[in-house]
């Protein structure tokens, strides 16, 4: 992650996904439809649209499984680890020789995914609230509603090591946790499919297990690949049929409604279901709030949402009746929202490739 994405990211937290995310738990009817089994065959196998742009009404992604499988179990570590933290205000060189007590935090609950898939879940003494995979029940939350990181709560942990990658604060905290003792790394964390497997990576040198990083990121990769190479045989080749998405960051009770362009990471997530992103082709950069006039322009056939952020906009009934410029579009028209648990979503790391064929089948299988 660049520090100018880490910057935006920074801004759209505490501006929106922060303060939103408070809202997270308002109620109201989602909208959405009931929630399909999960079909165990290939995305080849199941019946799909002759033209996905004919599709109606909502759609749940679901992915078969949200577990997180380590790459081996209990990996020797190699310690003092010598790693470069990528800090937002500079690189500095950090010595990583105590992994006994984990913190790995960031607002997509990717680092902690990661950590586990390692094979070191076991290290791990708290959570953030994107944290929510299988195993890591038990694990005391350390961030607030408004994913901020709450010092004390993170001191009465203990942590020997705290992982993060700078989409989460204050920076002041970290730095005072820093300060109290507690080694702070900084990860590089792009959020693309290329990012989740150089986290992976990132992410094993710093715990001292090397090879369970190069094997991890492997993984990502080749059943990323794989998925991908499932998605060009069912979506359209020609660019003036592909399905134009666009990806919106929702709270309604809060009234915030966020439209993710280039470099959001929903860019990436589009452009490997197969589909157009229209924000980024309109040169719309990060996350920025939604103009009518820049969904408008944009079009979009389908709209993908976070499950909790459409239940907080009243569904898509209270969507369209809060913000008419989408009932204009064509995926307003036609009720193509496809929506995705928050901690899914856009959660780049080792369920990347579980993530990405439950949206496909969304947006390309008939229910």
């Amino acid at each position: 992650m660049t520090r100018a994405l880490r910057a935006a990211l920074a801004a759209a937290a505490s501006l929106a996904l922060l303060a939103g995310c408070a809202a997270s738990g308002e109620q109201g009817g989602s909208g959405t439809a009931t929630t399909p089994a999960v079909d165990a065959r290939p995305l080849t196998q199941l019946d799909l649209y002759p033209d996905p742009r004919a599709a109606e009404g909502e759609r749940t992604a679901i992915v078969a499984s949200d577990a997180v499988e380590p790459v081996a179990e209990h990996p020797a570590q190699t310690l003092p680890a010598s790693v470069v933290s990528h800090d937002p205000d500079g690189d500095r060189d950090v010595v990583v020789d105590d992994t006994s007590r984990v913190l790995a935090l960031d607002l997509a609950g990717s680092l902690a995914a990661t950590v586990w898939g390692l094979g070191l879940g076991d290290t791990l003494v708290g959570r953030d609230m994107s944290t929510t995979f299988p195993g890591t029940e038990h694990l005391p939350v350390v961030t607030s509603g408004a994913h901020a990181v709450n010092a004390e709560s993170v001191l009465a942990l203990r942590p020997t090591l705290i992982l993060t990658d700078g989409s989460i604060g204050p920076r002041d905290v970290l730095e005072q946790l820093r300060q109290s003792g507690v080694t702070v790394v900084f990860l590089a964390n792009e959020p693309s499919f290329d990012g989740a497997a150089q986290l992976a990576r990132d992410t094993g040198a710093a715990l001292g297990v090397p090879e369970a990083g190069a094997a991890l990121a492997s993984r990502i990769t080749d059943d990323v690949a794989e998925v991908r190479a499932q998605i060009d045989q069912v979506a359209p080749s020609d660019p003036e049929k592909k399905l134009r998405v666009v990806f919106l960051y929702l709270r309604g009770g809060s009234g915030i409604y966020y439209l993710f362009g280039s470099e959001s990471g929903a860019d990436r997530l589009i452009l490997g279901l197969g589909a157009r992103d229209v924000a980024g082709e309109l040169g719309w950069e990060g996350m920025k709030p939604m103009t009518d006039e820049a969904l408008v322009e944009a079009n979009p056939d389908v709209i993908l949402v976070m499950t909790h952020g459409i239940e907080s906009a009243g569904g898509v009934d209270g969507l369209l009746a809060a913000k008419p410029a989408i009932a204009l579009t064509t995926a307003g028209q036609h009720r193509r929202f496809v929506d995705m648990a928050d901690g899914e979503i856009l959660s780049f790391g080792p369920r990347s490739a579980r993530v990405l064929d439950a949206l496909a089948r969304a947006l390309y299988a008939k229910p």
